[in-house]
C-alpha cells in the first residue's frame, strides 16, 4: 500500500467529505473509474486516427440510417 498526501481547497474537501468521497474505498472507486474513462478516451482517439488514415468516403445519411437499422435488427434476433 502507498500513502498519498495531497493539498486541496477547504471547500472542496468539505464537500467531498460530506458526500462520503474521502474514504479509501471511495477514492479507490473514483480513481478506477477515471482510469477506465481515460483508457476509453484513448481507445476512441486511436480508432478515430485509424478511421481518418483509412481515407474512406463519407457515408450518406441514408447509408448511416441503413447501418443503424441493420445493427438494431441484429440485436433483436
Amino acid at each position: 500500500m502507498t500513502t498519498v498526501k495531497i493539498e486541496l481547497p477547504d471547500a472542496l474537501v468539505n464537500q467531498a467529505r460530506a458526500a462520503g468521497l474521502l474514504t479509501a474505498d471511495a477514492l479507490h472507486r473514483l480513481l478506477i473509474g477515471a482510469l477506465k474513462q481515460q483508457a476509453a478516451a484513448q481507445s476512441l482517439l486511436q480508432i478515430a486516427q485509424q478511421l481518418a488514415a483509412a481515407e474512406l468516403p463519407p457515408m450518406s445519411p441514408t447509408e448511416i440510417k441503413a447501418e443503424i437499422d441493420a445493427s438494431r435488427a441484429a440485436r433483436r434476433h
